[in-house]
């Protein structure tokens, strides 16, 4: 499928939510990232991009229920259900049973800056899924998180997926570079 010619950007907040942003472990850095996704959605919303922001949920009783208080979108995060798209998703991939496709359509959105949690999960599903459906996708280094695993420490997951996605699925950019 071939790129998409519209250079519009837009903004996808990947699963910032209290139960993975407020777990134990912590995510790495998650103060510092979350900084970053604030000041990306003031610069989206002074260009007029539209931000999506993803909540991951699960089946009804689960822990990660749609009405579960830990899918609900971290506190301090700087998204407004009036003005932004915020949605349910129960896949890794944020465009898997959703309308995401369509909205990124509707808003004539060819590039998609991609930001949230957990890097190694949906944000690394996400960026893939992107590539696939002819748009550009741009992963902002510093603006995604994860927890340390009993294999890896988070700094290196983070690491080693901006070094593996870059090229193939994704461009990088820092979040004080990057403009809509």
């Amino acid at each position: 499928m071939q790129a998409s010619a519209s250079s519009r950007r837009a903004l996808l907040i990947v699963d910032m939510q209290v139960g993975l942003f407020n777990g134990n472990p912590p995510p790495y850095e998650g103060a510092r990232v979350l900084a970053n996704i604030n000041m990306l959605i003031a610069r989206a919303r002074a260009a007029g991009a539209p931000i999506y922001a993803a909540r991951h949920t699960g089946p009804a009783g689960s822990p990660i229920a749609p009405d579960s208080e830990l899918t609900k979108l971290v506190s301090g995060l700087d998204v407004d259900d009036a003005r932004d798209t915020v949605f349910v998703k129960t896949r890794p991939n944020c465009f898997i049973g959703t309308e995401l496709r369509q909205w990124l359509a509707e808003d004539d959105v060819g590039e998609l800056a991609i930001v949230g949690m957990k890097t190694q999960y949906c944000v690394d599903t996400t960026c893939r899924a992107v590539f696939d459906l002819g748009l550009r996708a741009v992963l902002i280094e510093d603006a995604h998180t994860t927890v340390d695993t009993p294999d890896l420490h988070a700094r290196e997951i983070i690491a080693h997926h901006n070094r593996t996605l870059n090229g193939p699925f994704v461009a990088l950019a820092q979040s004080a570079a990057y403009e809509f």
